[in-house]
């Protein structure tokens, strides 16, 4: 297939100098930090905080992040440089990129859009949520700091003492969850004015394109960093900072030979640089042409992995300081039981040789070596305090954010300060990620429809209000166990095959060797040839092996979710219904049905544009007589009539065309000529 010349370029080959003609009016960056930004803005988001940390925690910890580290350098950056190259060098959103390369891969393009609207619904509720817990900081104390009581019998309320404070306010006060998916209940409404706010901080910040949200991006990408170190200066001077460090990073090889770990890497890597959502490549068509996108793939990729790392140390740190608070609980605990037996008289020979009055001289090494030389005889109201036991309790996603924590930043001094901050950061990296994902829909929109493109700002609000009107679906009682449907099958499945026609288009269709012709024109030198064989075959077995191992996983586990029983104060695992398998079952078709769809259309609009072929045609058919045979000895037919054309019609200027095995040349401008004046006069 990439044998052949195409007949257009990705690339403008003229001049270094040249700008598209076409693209005169189009938007640009006001600098490159600009971009950068909103790059790293865009990749770096929640999942860095939650979701990365929690697969080092469950994965081996620095075996995992070498894994990591792997997977991102022959699979991740690879597939976001051809990304960048190609929105750059083609200068349109995912819809225009694919259709440039071929007219029958234009669907992939759509498919993206279709994924990015699927995140962007659930993706602004986790920011309607941070608003929510933002403004519930500014009170002292934080009103999950302790269990609320019961009015009528000024008791503790049994769910929230059957659980924790964090716990109580997250499902109960914020969620004011039902017990399963089935029972909807009614809408939240506080919930309804956050998702509102949310959205109309999104339409605001985008109104104007990326002129806007630009502006927005130099403190909504900076601000997280400055709360990551300004949260990893104060934890570590908290007990149990190094015990979390040593935790994360404690590497467990074993994992190496695990399936679902691979699976469980490359995915994050896969969501990690936003691969597929098409946003990428929307940023990097406001790009100069001669922009060197391979230095950023590189450094917003390092920037990722380094913000993962960062990240992760925070949280381990907090983890840390949480499993020893928690441990020396469960000491002081045991130790009130051990003086009760000492008080009733009781005299064994297996009381502790540490002092039992005063608790805080106690280590939790000391108690650990006594339980574990009298465990057998000290009863089973005595227990371990182990805080490995705690640091292996993987914590993720919601669950780590508004429970976890919650809990620690309640033990810190000035906790509304530290709690407004965090969530002040959870909100920033919400909101750069979610400029991104609106940016990865409006961009292709407006480039392939003129109508959208030239009201550029009732589509941005329009979107808007469309997404919060669909977005009631999560505000509802029952609302968080959609989120975690969306999150777990709306964008997975149709983004890996998104990026697999992406890789196909690219390798096979276009060409490796004329992609990167294309990139050396706009570099002004050539990418390594690895890339060729990268492109070619390791990135596609790679994603199709993700695609069977995320296929297989669901088949044989089947979709379940975590809800949130009441009566017990604690979570379970429950199957989804059958209307709500049919709901997942129809985002993964709807979310991928435009490529094949865009496929068949092409091939059929193909054979019916070639069995009614127009005017045009015809005039290239009749104009081809003007041509003079190089391979053929037959002399012009003595008969030969001229074609005439009339005066009012325009006239197909010569190109190449070669029919069946014959060549032709084009007539020279004195030949051309001569054959326009024996046409006028009627020769």
């Amino acid at each position: 297939m990439e044998e052949g010349r195409s007949q257009t370029q990705l690339t403008a080959v003229d001049g270094p100098d040249e700008a598209a003609t076409d693209d005169g009016d189009r938007p640009a960056w006001d600098s490159k930090i600009q971009y950068v930004l909103a790059q790293v803005g865009f990749s770096v988001g929640l999942g860095n905080v939650w979701r990365f940390p929690y697969l080092c925690h469950q994965n081996g910890g620095g075996a995992f992040m070498l894994l990591y580290v792997f997977l991102l350098v022959v699979v991740g950056v690879p597939l976001f440089f051809m990304e960048l190259a190609a929105g750059q060098s083609i200068r349109q959103g995912s819809i225009g990129v694919w259709k440039h390369i071929s007219p029958k891969l234009g669907g992939i393009g759509y498919s993206s859009c279709m994924v990015c609207f699927y995140v962007a619904l659930y993706y602004n509720v986790i920011i309607a949520w941070s608003l929510f817990y933002m403004g519930n900081s500014f009170q002292y104390p934080l009103p999950w700091e302790k269990c609320p009581t019961n009015v009528t019998s000024n008791d503790t309320v049994k769910e929230c003492a059957g659980s924790s404070p964090t716990s109580y306010f997250w499902f109960r006060k914020a969620l004011n969850i039902t017990n399963s998916i089935e029972e909807s209940g009614e809408f939240n409404p506080i919930m309804t004015g956050c998702l509102l706010a949310a959205w109309a901080i999104v339409a605001l910040a985008m109104i104007k394109g990326i002129k806007s949200s630009a502006k927005v991006m130099y403190f909504s990408s900076i601000f997280p960093y400055v709360v990551l170190f300004i949260f990893l200066i104060r934890g570590l001077l908290l007990d149990g900072a190094l015990e979390g460090i040593t935790y994360m990073f404690y590497p467990k090889l074993e994992i190496w030979g695990n399936v679902q770990v691979w699976r469980q890497a490359a995915t994050q890597v896969f969501f990690a640089l936003g691969l597929g959502y098409g946003s990428v490549i929307a940023y990097s068509s406001y790009n100069p042409v001669h922009n060197n996108c391979h230095r950023d793939a590189l450094m917003v990729s390092c920037i990722n992995f380094m913000t993962s790392v960062l990240a992760s140390l925070v949280v381990f740190i907090v983890l840390g300081f949480r499993a020893k608070n928690i441990a020396l609980r469960c000491v002081a605990e045991n130790l009130s039981v051990l003086n009760l037996l000492a008080s009733s008289g009781s005299n064994q020979h297996w009381w502790p040789w540490f002092n039992m009055t005063d608790v805080s001289t106690v280590t939790l090494a000391e108690y650990r070596e006594w339980y574990h030389l009298y465990s057998s005889m000290v009863g089973p109201k005595i227990t371990d305090c182990s805080l490995e036991q705690e640091m292996n309790k993987g914590v993720e996603g919601t669950g780590l954010a508004f429970i976890a924590f919650t809990e620690v930043m309640a033990f810190f001094p000035a906790s509304p300060f530290w709690s407004a901050l965090f969530f002040l950061m959870l909100l920033n990296l919400g909101l750069s990620t979610m400029f991104g994902t609106m940016q990865g829909i409006l961009t292709p929109l407006m480039d392939n429809f003129s109508l959208l493109g030239h009201h550029r700002t009732l589509l941005t609000v329009s979107s808007c209000a469309l997404g919060f009107i669909i977005g009631l679906l999560f505000t509802q009682r029952s609302g968080n166990y959609f989120v975690t449907m969306f999150d777990d099958y709306s964008a997975t499945l149709p983004l890996v095959i998104v990026v697999i026609f992406e890789t196909i288009s690219v390798a096979w269709v276009y060409g490796t060797d004329r992609f990167l012709d294309d990139i050396e024109i706009m570099l002004k030198w050539r990418p390594p040839v690895v890339y060729k064989y990268l492109w070619k075959y390791v990135c596609l077995l790679a994603m199709v092996s993700l695609l069977a191992a995320s296929l297989l996983r669901m088949v044989f586990k089947g979709p379940t979710y975590t809800a949130w029983n009441q009566s017990t104060a604690s979570e379970m695992t429950l199957e989804y219904p059958g209307w709500a398998l049919a709901m997942i079952i129809m985002l993964i078709v709807f979310a991928s049905l435009p490529v094949p769809v865009s496929y068949i259309y092409s091939l059929v609009k193909n054979r019916w544009v070639r069995s009614t072929p127009s005017q045009v045609e015809v005039g290239q058919e009749m104009r081809r007589e003007l041509y003079t045979k190089c391979s053929s000895t037959e002399q012009p037919d003595s008969h030969f009539q001229p074609v005439h054309f009339r005066e009012d019609e325009v006239h197909p200027r010569p190109a190449f065309l070669s029919v069946g095995n014959e060549h032709y040349r084009l007539l020279s401008q004195e030949e051309d000529e001569e054959e326009e004046e024996e046409q006028d006069t009627g020769v």
